[in-house]
């Protein structure tokens, strides 16, 4: 059996715990797993009058803009009829629009490997 060592948490400790569990829409649970604490010990906190912000002092959050994801700039397309050719270790000369993708060009290979 492992033996838990009590951990002993300073008010100031306490009062930081409390006022993240204090928070609008914030789970008491989740702030307790963060600072490995039974969620049970943080509602004790939180009615325990020594451990609130004083008044006057509140929670305050920093402000945040949710603006739409940017397009991502377009690669350069290839220009049209550019080629790629690829020789394979048997000789075989391959020669692809440069604008194949990926998937396609596996499938290719493999199947060129296979006949040689």
């Amino acid at each position: 059996m492992v033996r838990r060592h009590r951990r002993f948490w300073s008010d100031e400790e306490k009062r930081r715990i409390v006022a993240q569990a204090r928070s609008p829409g914030v789970s008491v649970s989740v702030v307790a797993r963060r600072y490995d604490v039974n969620a049970n010990l943080v509602f004790k906190w939180l009615r325990d009058p020594r451990y609130r912000l004083p008044v006057g002092e509140a929670v305050s959050f920093l402000p945040v803009e949710i603006t739409p994801d940017r397009p991502a700039p377009a690669a350069e397309a290839p220009a049209l009829g550019a080629a790629v050719e690829i020789e394979l270790a048997c000789g075989t000369r391959l020669r692809v629009d440069a604008r194949i993708d990926e998937a396609s060009l596996t499938r290719i290979i493999r199947a060129l490997r296979a006949v040689s």
